[in-house]
């Protein structure tokens, strides 16, 4: 399923303005959300809480052996904005429980996130754990990603999409569904041929460890390897992006592997 250019552009009607959280993994002062605080400003009242550095592959992780810190900042012109010394995921909590716990959510947008969060990236993911732990609390929640790790990559067609995106969950609440998953292909507004609901690609991460030594001789592991796409279906999140097209994917908590259940049943008997 695509969407087309006009069907984005439809502005929608929102009666009373909605409140925004916007976080991320990259830190608060990355280029991924100074765009995305500017792309859903317009849309309602806008309250940023940030991770006060990177904290990209984090995951769903949280901080229960220290104190968490949270400073109001000026960050960006006209927003109400936090930076927080925990994990993506604490950034929500504290949003949620305590910053805003009287409050009512409408949306929860994290991101831009600098490099691609699809297929089992979501695993990993900072941005999407953020977005995640939001759709728990039962918030429309998105995960905004840009296939571009540089930290100049052009953010312009992302923008404009995110800022199309959120509109319309605005306009059009999930439902079921209270989480998605965006990734937007490298390129230019031209380059992008438009939108594609999909699956998780099934990919995985070939990994090495690069073996060195610190200046008092002591070995040390630095993470490298490569990502393979071992999906050959053409309905999957990696294909639409090499294909040049944004990738939404519906995604959940539920880790439950339901065709297992009945299989699994025999293990009941063991005494």
């Amino acid at each position: 399923m695509s969407y087309s250019f006009l069907q984005l552009c439809e502005e929608p009607r929102i009666m009373s303005k909605p409140l925004i959280l916007v976080t991320n993994d990259d830190g608060i002062t990355a280029p991924g959300i100074r765009n995305l605080v500017e792309a859903v400003s317009s849309l309602g009242e806008v309250i940023v809480v940030a991770p006060d550095q990177p904290q990209s592959g984090q995951g769903h992780a949280i901080t229960i052996e220290q104190p968490i810190k949270l400073h109001k900042v000026d960050v960006f012109d006209g927003i109400q904005s936090y930076r927080c010394s925990g994990t993506p995921v604490d950034c929500v909590k504290l949003a949620k429980n305590v910053l805003l716990k009287d409050r009512h959510i409408d949306l929860c947008v994290s991101g831009i996130n600098h490099g691609s969060n699809s297929s089992i990236n979501i695993i990993y993911s900072g941005t999407m754990s953020a977005a995640m732990e939001a759709s728990l609390e039962g918030i429309d929640s998105i995960g905004f990603s840009l296939c571009d790790y540089g930290f100049d990559a052009d953010f312009s067609a992302a923008k404009y999409y995110a800022h199309k995106i959120s509109s319309k969950v605005l306009e059009r609440p999930f439902g079921a569904c209270q989480l998605i998953n965006v990734n937007i292909p490298k390129g230019s507004f031209e380059e992008i041929k438009g939108i594609k609901i999909c699956r998780q690609a099934k990919g995985r991460w070939i990994e090495e460890f690069q073996e060195s030594e610190d200046p008092r001789g002591q070995k040390y592991y630095w993470l490298t390897g490569r990502f393979v796409n071992d999906d050959e279906g053409e309905d999957n999140d990696q294909n639409a992006l090499k294909n040049g097209y944004i990738s939404i994917v519906p995604a959940h908590h539920d880790l439950t592997h339901y065709p297992s259940i009945p299989q699994l049943k025999h293990l009941e008997d063991v005494s």
